[in-house]
């Protein structure tokens, strides 16, 4: 079966296809279009499809619209009530509900040549429990929960998956939701909505959580597998915090306060989960999923042997989700995620050429890995352009900003680099097999989805990873999985005697993660990076910049 996934109601826009059970492709739209999560999450937006993003996925697999044996759209009008039913206040509501009835044509209109009798739609939730279950490793048998803003008519869903089937077992009924709750502190400090959640995650390490009993009292698990989350006076709590204002110590506690009342109710559902399911694999998905510092603590005190997350947990990852729920349902076998590089690439050929045609000047060194873990040991921040792009918001060496971890200023350089808060941390590579020694927490973690103490004799080593509570988000590289990172962390530390390097994301504030060659110079041109790494071509900061013959020219 050749299966297209689209998701596209809510935010982030996505689309994936899978062939016979194995994910082919997958990608945003924000990759593309270059505004940042594809679209804001209004209903006035709500017809926006993730045109070139479904586009490119057939272009990679050769195949036309009408090839296509379904389209999975992950949102189901049918499942919907009205919005004031609910308790939501969005009196436009039903015109996201209009555009996703119509969504068949509208995507017959975006893909010439669809049927539209071959949209399907998928439960939104469903999508999401799809995208963990049958996209985890080793997880014929799991268990799933999946937590996010809303869905057609709840915001959770815990479920078993069992070989080929996936049974849901409890859903919360809006308006409870915790991950809207989370939404409205995010926006009550003056963040963006819908967006800029990791920020109050961030911002929680910098406080204590001594508004917790006040939280309680509108944020708690009902002992039946659902929860109470609605109706959280942030006014009474905090001031709020304009956009542009510093933060202070209330808005850090009340931060802190919201993100250990979220971990409380997490932990019960997931206890819940297993006492119905005794499995040993617990996958999660939803945007609450990417909230690492709960993962962490789900991992460890939680009564699942293993935790897997969806790297692309949030909306982008139903499009993945609908596409492997129908071919299951279709009899296909699905495969698991070989990884997240799931996007876009070139050849060199290709890459030279970019280059040639930009009239940037450049040299091709023996092996870029060196080049790069050279140019880190001095202390230069690289930009490093390699492979696939990821799918998710996590930047996973594919599409990177490195740095030297053993100068504590680096962080500040990072985040100016960027153009992004000051509390914000920026994470650690390091290979899988050197992992334990530095870092404790689940292990191997190769998606950057769950938070590590870090040992106390690395702490002045690795400073500018180490965030304020004495963790760090990291991620583990597999030589065998990614041959060119691991050489050059081996590298790396051979000039350094540090295992470890910064990795964060390829973009700056406000704008997607570069994709394509021209994203990834403009990106380099506008910001202070030393290095760019973009295939085997290695473009330099001063060569690009200096006067007269401007160096070697790309490769014929």
């Amino acid at each position: 079966m050749r299966i297209l996934g689209i998701n596209a109601l809510f935010h982030d826009p996505a689309a994936a296809l899978v062939i016979d059970g194995r994910t082919v492709a997958a990608a945003e739209e924000e990759r593309f279009s270059r505004r940042k999560h594809g679209k804001r999450p209004l209903p006035f937006s709500a017809w926006e499809l993730p045109e070139q993003a479904a586009a490119w996925c057939l272009k990679r697999a050769g195949l036309r619209p009408q090839d296509l044996d379904a389209v999975a759209y992950s949102f189901d009008p049918a499942l919907a009530r009205p919005a004031d039913a609910m308790g939501l206040d969005d009196p436009w509501d039903h015109l996201r509900l209009t555009y996703a009835r119509e969504a068949p044509n509208f995507l017959r209109t975006a893909l010439p040549g669809l049927d539209p009798e071959t949209v399907r739609f998928v439960p939104h939730h469903m999508a999401h429990a799809a995208s963990g279950a049958y996209a985890a490793p080793d997880a014929d048998s799991c268990s799933v929960l999946v937590l996010d803003g809303r869905g057609e008519r709840a915001s959770h869903l815990a479920a078993r998956r069992v070989g080929g089937r996936l049974q849901p077992l409890r859903a919360q009924d809006l308006p409870h939701s915790l991950g809207l709750v989370y939404e409205e502190l995010t926006e009550h400090l003056g963040f963006l909505r819908s967006s800029d959640e990791f920020k109050v995650m961030a911002l929680a390490s910098h406080g204590t959580p001594r508004m917790l009993p006040e939280l309680r009292r509108h944020v708690y698990p009902t002992g039946d597998g659902g929860f109470h989350a609605a109706g959280v006076p942030w006014a009474e709590l905090c001031a709020p915090r304009g956009p542009d204002e510093p933060w202070t110590q209330d808005h850090a506690d009340v931060a802190a306060s919201a993100q250990a009342v979220l971990e409380e109710t997490l932990l019960d559902l997931v206890r819940w989960l297993h006492g119905r399911t005794h499995d040993a694999v617990l996958t999660l998905a939803g945007g609450v999923a990417l909230n690492c510092v709960a993962n962490s603590r789900i991992a460890r005190e939680g009564p699942f042997s293993r935790v897997w997350v969806q790297p692309a947990a949030g909306d982008a990852g139903t499009a993945l989700g609908g596409a492997l729920l129908l071919s299951a349902g279709a009899g296909d076998a699905p495969e698991p995620m070989s990884g997240a590089d799931l996007g876009r690439d070139w050849s060199d050929a290709e890459l030279g050429a970019w280059l040639k045609t930009a009239a940037v000047p450049c040299e091709k060194p023996e092996d870029i890995a060196v080049t790069v873990a050279r140019a880190l040991a001095d202390n230069g921040i690289v930009a490093w352009f390699q492979g696939r792009s990821e799918y998710g918001p996590r930047a996973l060496g594919h599409r990177s900003l490195l740095a030297h971890p053993g100068h504590a200023g680096n962080l500040e350089r990072l985040n100016d680099v960027k153009g992004r808060e000051q509390f914000r941390p920026v994470a650690p590579m390091v290979l899988a097999e050197r992992a334990a020694e530095i870092f404790d927490g689940p292990l191997p973690s190769p998606y950057m989805l769950f938070v590590h103490d870090v040992a106390p004799a690395w702490r002045d080593r690795v400073p500018a990873v180490v965030h304020v509570d004495g963790t760090a988000r990291i991620q583990t590289v597999d030589p065998a999985r990614e041959p060119l990172l691991a050489r050059m962390l081996v590298e790396f530390e051979r000039l350094t005697g540090l295992p470890v390097v910064v990795n964060t994301s390829l973009n700056t504030a406000g704008r997607p993660m570069v994709d394509d060659p021209r994203d990834a110079l403009e990106c380099f041109g506008s910001s202070p990076v030393d290095l760019l790494a973009v295939g085997p071509y290695a473009v330099r900061r001063g060569a690009l910049f200096r006067t007269g013959d401007g160096g070697e020219e790309v490769a014929q």
